[in-house]
């Protein structure tokens, strides 16, 4: 009788299972679905880890193959129960938190990226890199730190051909370019509804970007005034007769990080625009996408909130601040991104209103570009089967 292998152990770090960053949240749902669609296929259990940021809300992630353990700046001057964790696991893999292996946040959070990865590889444990934007790293010592980790590192996948390029110009040979994992993101499909009554138009606003970035001197280098460009959104649908719906992605109620949240700055819009609906302060990522899959048409600074429209079959408009967008978006051939670091709110206007009366094109080509993203996800998806097919007692 042939001996009955234990379950595969999984430690996840710079995921969240209860992020107020719903994007965050979305890469940890889908890597945790991908992990126990794996393991049934090799007729094994799973049991996944997850060091967590101490966030107040309530974990969307759960299951008797879940734990969560507390992890914070503190655990990070005594490391011993983390590298406890990786030695106990069969592999580490690192998602970034989807675009935070790069400069672009300041110093203190790659930094403790670079931490995690080297106590993983210290720990001798396999470190799989799961599909994210890689760079750009502006620093010597960043590239360097990152050259060397990524070469270490049982698997590299990019989420898009810029971080491809940007980790083969560091050196990098063995990397797989796969997509955004919340392509997999589960969601409830919206009810049929009855014809006639207006067109729903959703709009996530940042609250970052609204606020002018973390220190309101616009270090992401918007080209124009990002609140007086929503605001003439908004008043441009609501003038067509259309049904308009902020959508918050980021949800903060308190603590060092409520300069992010995307409903303050939606509260203020709607005051200013009656009639204006806020969607609701949604518990999980899925229920975000579920939300977002009953419009009609979308636009968005936050990508993963695009994505939740991508991915649902919601025509959209990603309003891009960074070059994860283009990178993710069309490295599937999906380009209708409008960049607000380049282009003028008059033209990133011009196309959103272009785009709502030709979304039927629109929603056509994301559906063939959804079909070339999933298809490129299951590159990762093998490279993982494969590393976990040599996992034994």
């Amino acid at each position: 009788m042939p001996k009955t292998l234990r379950p595969i152990r999984v430690c996840l770090i710079m995921h969240s299972t209860r992020s107020d960053n719903l994007g965050v949240g979305a890469l940890t749902v889908s890597e945790v679905a991908i992990l126990r669609d794996l393991a049934k296929r090799l007729g094994r259990g799973i049991e996944i880890t997850v060091l967590d940021w101490k966030d107040a809300r309530t974990p969307y992630v759960s299951g008797p193959d879940i734990r969560i353990i507390d992890f914070g700046g503190r655990e990070l001057l005594d490391p011993r129960r983390y590298l406890a964790t990786a030695r106990a696991s069969d592999l580490v893999i690192d998602i970034g938190a989807g675009d935070s292996f790069a400069d672009i946040y300041g110093g203190k959070r790659l930094r403790r990226m670079f931490i995690m990865k080297y106590l993983a590889h210290l720990a001798g444990t396999p470190l799989i890199l799961a599909p994210q934007t890689i760079g750009p790293f502006t620093k010597a010592s960043s590239r360097f730190l990152a050259r060397l980790s990524m070469k270490w590192s049982a698997v590299v996948a990019s989420r898009d051909k810029l971080s491809t390029k940007a980790a083969r110009d560091m050196g990098i040979t063995r990397i797989v370019e796969a997509s955004d994992v919340a392509l997999r993101l589960p969601y409830d499909a919206p009810p049929t509804r009855a014809p006639g009554g207006p067109v729903r138009v959703g709009l996530n606003v940042s609250g970052l970007l609204f606020g002018g970035g973390y220190t309101g001197k616009n270090e992401f280098g918007l080209t124009m005034d990002y609140p007086a460009l929503v605001r003439d959104i908004v008043r441009h649908f609501h003038s067509i007769g259309c049904e308009v719906h902020l959508v918050p992605h980021v949800l903060v109620s308190s603590g060092p990080m409520r300069g992010e949240d995307d409903s303050a700055a939606s509260e203020k819009l709607a005051t200013e625009f009656p009639g204006t609906i806020i969607a609701p302060r949604f518990a999980s990522p899925s229920e975000a996408k579920s939300y977002i899959a009953g419009l009609d048409f979308f636009m968005g600074a936050r990508m993963h909130a695009c994505i939740a429209a991508f991915s649902s079959g919601v025509p959209v408009i990603p309003m891009a601040y960074s070059r994860k967008f283009e990178g993710l978006f069309g490295s599937i051939g999906f380009d209708r991104t409008v960049d607000c670091t380049k282009e003028s709110p008059e033209a990133i206007l011009a196309k959103i209103k272009a785009g709502f009366e030709d979304r039927a094109a629109i929603k056509a080509e994301g559906d063939a570009a959804l079909a070339r993203g999933k298809e490129k996800l299951l590159d990762y998806e093998n490279a993982l089967l494969a590393v976990m097919q040599r996992i034994r007692d």
